[in-house]
């Protein structure tokens, strides 16, 4: 009985870390993950087993100050950082957000333009709608159990895919392990470990911890922490393994027949023939609840910013909580209406988040080392040591994607 008090306990518990999830796994993603896959094959499935021991780590850290301190990263920001420096955090991880919504609500538009023939920017309306109703219309735990389905949702359709592609997984298991990496595969390889730390996931998660905050001592909090390591561990386990099916996917199919795929829209288009119109049903099913699901922990992620820096209540019924819902909305459909390249776009917003992280991160690192604001949760040396050289890693790979942006490497 004891066993099966605890085992109800550990799954009550499990919801946050998929939240997070859902942004480790949105269509900016899927485009880092469509090219290796097709120009590559399964050689750089070692690469998202990487990243994701890396987001471990970054997204304990997180956690652990939501838990430590009973406050998000936004709030503590802006109480124990000076005015200037607040600011400018604040405004770089809003335009973060804004670039995050672009990709989400770009990659949905695509999957309901695959689905349903729908134009673009009716697609991205119908998106918005859906976000403003889960994120205002539905209490949090409801919408933590919707966007639990929604990531079952995105798990099965690419799970029946690799049933119809039919990989060889002589190559692909070991690859999640064996590191392989060539002059010409490092720079897809960059782009693949800088795409998955997001800096609106960091906030995030320091926020919707709370919803499982049960006390205040320091016992609870150190139980409390025990099972948020449960979490985000299944959760992102559970990414991890989505992630690596796109990769899969995209070996097979693309690079088995010698195609490299530039674009989502290609690739659904490709996969067709290949595969056949289940496979591309499926993708493009999956590539919907992607979008829906990432957009609306986007839009999550930037009330909290926003609430938090400025000092207000995180609060629905305000007035500025549901301005800021439909914020990230707006160069959206700047972008569609203007006909711009979309794939493109999907890129160029990795790279915003590229230039905002090091904003996120480093904070991030000053806070958990203070114990005056971490009191006995404050991060250990080797802990510490350990957040620098992935959080150092991270950062100068987001520099060299940058700079490679710039100079004409995409």
């Amino acid at each position: 009985m004891q066993e099966k008090g605890k085992l109800k306990k550990i799954l009550s518990f499990l919801g946050p870390g998929f939240l997070i999830t859902v942004g480790f796994i949105d269509p900016g993603n899927w485009a880092t993950n469509i090219e290796g896959g097709s120009r590559f094959g399964y050689t750089l499935l070692w690469v998202i087993t990487l990243s994701t021991l890396m987001l471990m780590v970054i997204q304990h850290t997180a956690a652990k100050l939501g838990i430590a301190t009973g406050k998000s990263l936004a709030v503590n920001i802006r109480e124990h950082l000076p005015k200037p420096i607040t600011a400018i955090v604040g405004l770089t991880v809003v335009g973060a957000c804004v670039a995050t919504d672009v990709a989400e609500l770009l990659g949905a538009a695509i999957g309901f333009q695959l689905l349903f023939r729908l134009p673009l920017w009716f697609g991205a309306l119908l998106t918005v709608f859906l976000e403003v109703f889960l994120i205002v219309g539905q209490r949090y735990h409801k919408l933590e159990r919707t966007i639990i389905g929604f990531l079952g949702v995105i798990a099965l359709c690419y799970l029946a895919e690799l049933i119809l592609v039919k990989p060889d997984w002589g190559q692909a298991l070991p690859s999640f392990v064996v590191p392989r990496l060539s002059s010409s595969s490092i720079y897809i390889a960059m782009g693949m470990i800088g795409a998955v730390v997001m800096p609106h996931n960091i906030f995030l998660h320091s926020n919707v911890i709370h919803s499982r905050q049960w006390g205040i001592d320091d016992k609870e909090k150190l139980s409390l922490l025990k099972y948020e390591r449960i979490d985000t561990t299944t959760s992102l386990v559970l990414g991890l393994l989505v992630n690596g099916a796109m990769i899969i996917v995209a070996a097979k199919v693309f690079h088995g027949n010698g195609l490299v795929i530039t674009s989502i829209e290609e690739a659904s288009k490709t996969l067709v023939p290949l595969a056949g119109p289940l496979a591309g049903f499926f993708f493009a099913v999956a590539l919907v609840f992607s979008g829906v699901g990432s957009s609306v922990t986007s839009s999550m992620a930037e009330v909290n910013v926003i609430t938090g820096f400025l000092g207000q209540p995180e609060d629905p019924k305000t007035l500025l909580y549901r301005v800021a819902t439909f914020v990230t909305a707006i160069p959206s459909f700047l972008i569609i209406l203007l006909g711009m390249d979309t794939y493109k776009i999907l890129i160029f917003s990795q790279v915003i988040l590229s230039i905002q992280l090091p904003f996120t991160l480093i904070p991030l690192l000053y806070l958990c080392r203070k114990k005056k604001i971490m009191g006995a949760f404050k991060s250990s040396v080797l802990e510490f040591s350990a957040m620098i050289g992935i959080s150092a890693v991270v950062i100068l790979l987001n520099m060299y994607l940058l700079y490679s942006t710039f100079s004409g490497g995409v």
